[in-house]
């Protein structure tokens, strides 16, 4: 009990910071446990991160409390925006020196596969607002802005999520600001599950396939070259490890994916893929290297996945509990599970990609990024953020696209 209340007695940031140690300390531990060869890996620390969030985040509240404003809200947003840049940065420069040759390879293949599963996914959100209408009598304007939350959770879309709450509009029966609660709501709902059900797949498909890894590697290998280094060893480096070019083209990508056009943007995340998969690819400019050291990227990735994590789930678990019922949380297990396994036998029996092009191009077009950082763990190779790189942009608009014309049509 001493040592519970000397806990407490911690106060603002280094609350906060001692909470998130904690959660990933656990998570990790939680991660490692292996069930017949299938583990969560770091999706362990959004599990813990969302059982967190649903006892304890009263508590966290009250310790991120400055002169009776909360601030934990913004404080999670902090270590969860912090986290997406790290990963998503981290991913750009690994996938960027063979990006444009993989993409000039497969460019018709990813469009496709990236159009197909967000397509399916809208049509599975369309049809279940349809049977929740029919069968529980609700109003169209919040069944439609439930269910797009519940679409943006299941493929844990942060641009679709904000691009929903931006399409509600004033009704005769909610408030456009009742109407951003319910699709918050169910962002929250299907977040769970969005995350889970995806780390998953990427684990049991190869494990029921009885795929041979090496095998499988030499495939990508053969369908994705090694793109020789750009680099001579005469650049001039910023810093020992990259840090600085890290953070130059982080800052750019955080610039461009705040743009917007009539309200759409790249997102944070956007920006930041595409300018680190453009520094990838050139690698240098003029005689200054630009490409951070490889286990500096590797670190950043993993650090910025645990943060991510954390931020989006201890929020995630608050809401969770307090909103969750069963039947959405169903719809929510069909716009995952549905797309995804249509766009995987699509991908294998139509357009013939190889399994970790295949997986890849699955976690970009779900625009799951935790999924990618399991993949990249059960695959032994760096190389399929490649094919989650090239497919995931087009996901990303098409995703922002879908859930507006939904809450369009059902408004």
């Amino acid at each position: 009990m001493e040592l519970f209340a000397g806990i407490l007695s911690i106060k603002t940031v280094t609350f906060l910071t001692f909470c998130v140690f904690l959660i990933a300390s656990l998570g990790y531990l939680l991660g490692r446990i292996t069930i017949k060869g299938v583990s969560l890996g770091t999706a362990g620390v959004f599990i813990v991160a969302l059982l967190f969030g649903a006892f304890f985040y009263s508590i966290l509240e009250k310790q991120l409390t400055i002169k009776g404003t909360p601030y934990v809200s913004n404080a999670l947003k902090i270590v969860e925006n912090l986290g997406l840049i790290l990963f998503v940065t981290s991913v750009g420069f690994i996938a960027g020196p063979s990006f444009f040759g993989d993409l000039k390879k497969n460019f018709k293949s990813y469009i496709v596969l990236g159009l197909l599963i967000i397509i399916i996914g809208g049509l599975s959100c369309a049809g279940c607002i349809v049977f929740d209408i029919k069968v529980f009598g609700r109003a169209k304007e919040e069944v439609g802005a439930m269910l797009v939350g519940l679409l943006s959770g299941s493929l844990t879309s942060t641009p679709a999520f904000s691009a929903a709450k931006a399409t509600v509009m004033d009704s005769s029966n909610f408030t456009a600001d009742q109407l951003e609660a319910i699709v918050a709501v169910g962002h929250g709902i299907a977040y769970l599950f969005g995350v889970i059900g995806v780390v998953l797949f990427v684990q049991l498909v190869p494990k029921f396939g009885k795929a041979n890894m090496e095998e499988e590697r030499a495939k990508l290998s053969a369908s994705n070259p090694a793109t020789p280094s750009k680099l001579t060893g005469k650049e001039l480096e910023l810093d020992p490890f990259g840090f600085c070019a890290f953070s130059i083209i982080a800052v750019l990508g955080i610039l461009v994916g705040s743009f917007k056009f009539k309200n759409f943007s790249l997102t944070t995340t956007g920006g930041c893929l595409i300018l680190a998969l453009i520094a990838g690819h050139f690698s240098k400019v003029g005689k200054v290297s630009i490409m951070p050291k490889e286990g500096t990227l590797k670190v950043f990735r993993e650090l910025g996945l645990m943060l991510f994590l954390i931020g989006a789930g201890v929020a995630g678990g608050a809401s969770f509990v307090r909103y969750f019922e069963w039947v959405y949380f169903i719809y929510g297990i069909i716009m995952t599970l549905l797309p995804m396994i249509v766009g995987y036998i699509f991908a294998k029996y139509v357009l013939k990609l190889n399994l970790l092009n295949n997986l890849g191009s699955i976690c970009g077009g779900m625009t799951s990024t935790p999924a990618l950082g399991t993949l990249i763990s059960t695959a032994g190779t760096e190389k399929v953020a490649g094919a989650y790189a090239s497919t995931y942009p087009i996901a990303l608009v098409a995703v922002v696209i879908v859930s507006q014309v939904l809450i369009i049509i059902f408004r």
